[in-house]
């Protein structure tokens, strides 16, 4: 993958304005146009049109790094980190699926803005625990929820308020918010646009329904919802767990009939162990969770 690694890309290390201005050259891709650049990457590794699939979305790309302002850390680097996750993106997806690009790719985004965030020693320091982590990335929302706004230390009863809410310490919240402060600029600060300098810094800003804070809660549960299904596969035979994994468990299930051959029964006794495999599975992770607290007993 040496070729691809090497896949030429604009840099927001020459000037952030006039990055964001030159990643507006490229063109955005129409549906069939990308469909086929995707083939030509996954069938015959052509670098050209990975490269296309790239740049096409390097807007998309420096919207959601925007998102990520205000932790403490150059913006250049961020997007940068942001430019990473997107050639992840390409290299991995799948035109076969059925989504577009963009939906897939911003994961790989997000994902690796927050590893870069998550690495950074002046932030967030190595080990910290998964609350400390979730207090990192929902403090700001947690202050404009209850008005406290303003730049500095925290009144004593909204760092109470939020260490309440977000179940860390109240110490947690004070130093977390020190960190973090200070380092936004305008939303409003032009950066130009199509040579009228019309656009602002807030048009390149995230929907506030694709926040950071969401993104990482969600991963934390698929975790954790990973290490529950793989505890609770232990309740299934060995005939149960591997019908049931090649049934559901698989991008591209095997067929019945596939399985029916194999174990020499029918379909019908096929379908009937792999419904009663699932029954069983649900109601050992609803007792796993429930033992960790996560759901009642």
């Amino acid at each position: 993958m040496a070729s691809y690694a090497n896949l030429p890309a604009p840099s927001p290390e020459g000037g952030l304005n006039r990055y964001l201005q030159e990643i507006r050259r490229f063109p955005m891709l129409e549906p069939e146009e990308e469909y086929m650049l995707a083939k030509r990457w996954v069938e015959d590794q052509d670098t050209e049109a990975a490269h296309k699939m790239v740049t096409s979305h390097l807007r998309l790309a420096a919207k959601i790094a925007m998102g990520y302002r205000g932790y403490g850390l150059p913006q250049a680097e961020v997007i940068s980190e942001a430019n990473v996750g997107l050639m992840q993106a390409v290299k991995r997806f799948d035109p076969e699926k059925g989504f577009r690009l963009a939906t897939y790719a911003m994961w790989w985004i997000r994902a690796s803005i927050q590893e870069y965030i998550l690495r950074s020693w002046s932030l967030v320091k190595l080990g910290t625990t998964s609350a400390q982590k979730k207090l990192f990335f929902n403090l700001r929302k947690a202050k404009a929820k209850i008005g406290a706004l303003e730049d500095g230390d925290l009144r004593p009863e909204n760092v109470a308020q939020i260490a309440h809410d977000l179940n860390v310490s109240e110490e947690e919240v004070i130093s977390m918010n020190r960190r973090l402060s200070g380092g936004d600029a305008s939303l409003n600060a032009m950066v130009g646009s199509d040579g009228d300098g019309s656009t602002e810094w807030q048009d390149w800003l995230e929907d506030e329904d694709a926040d950071q804070a969401t993104s990482y809660a969600e991963r934390d549960e698929l975790e954790v919802r990973r290490e529950l299904l793989a505890r609770a596969m232990d309740v299934l035979n060995d005939r149960e767990k591997d019908i049931l994994t090649q049934r559901r468990l698989l991008d591209s299930p095997v067929t019945l009939e596939e399985l029916s051959e194999h174990y020499g029964v029918s379909r019908e006794r096929i379908r009937q162990i792999e419904v009663r495999s699932f029954e069983k599975l649900q109601a050992r992770m609803r007792e796993l969770a429930a033992e960790k607290g996560l759901v009642d007993a």
